[in-house]
C-alpha cells in the first residue's frame, strides 16, 4: 500500500511560462499530474502518439485548443483528448487555472510539438 500524495510532497517541475506541474502518479502505463497555468498562460500545439488524455479542471478556467477549434472547460469538467489530436491548454481567464491531466499510457517520451 502506497501513501497519499498531494502536491507538497509531490515531483515538482516548471514548464512554459511560470506553469508548473506535480506527479500525482508516474508509471509507464498511466501518469497523473496536477497543473498549474498562470493567467495568460499557454503551451504549444502538439500532439501523442499512443497516449489518450483527459483534462480535468480543479479550480478556475481554461480553454483546450485542438485542429477543430476551441472548448473552455471550467472547474468540475473534463475533456479527453485521443491520441494523434493536435491540442493546447492556454489560460485567458483572470485567474490561474489548476487542473488534472490523467494521461494512459504516459504522455512522457511522448510528444510531438507541431509549432
Amino acid at each position: 500500500m502506497t501513501m497519499p500524495i498531494s502536491i507538497s510532497i509531490a515531483e515538482h517541475y516548471l514548464w512554459g511560462t511560470n506553469c508548473d506541474g506535480w506527479h500525482l502518479l508516474k508509471q509507464d502505463g498511466l501518469s497523473i499530474i496536477q497543473e498549474r497555468v498562470p493567467i495568460g498562460g499557454k503551451e504549444i500545439m502538439h500532439y501523442h502518439e499512443k497516449s489518450r488524455q483527459f483534462f480535468y479542471m480543479l479550480e478556475g478556467e481554461g480553454q483546450i485548443i485542438t485542429e477543430d477549434g476551441g472548448m473552455k472547460l471550467i472547474k468540475g469538467e473534463g475533456l479527453e483528448i485521443p491520441p494523434l489530436v493536435q491540442h493546447r491548454f492556454e489560460n485567458n481567464s483572470g485567474e490561474d487555472a489548476i487542473f488534472l491531466v490523467i494521461s494512459a499510457p504516459t504522455s512522457h517520451g511522448d510528444r510531438i510539438d507541431v509549432e
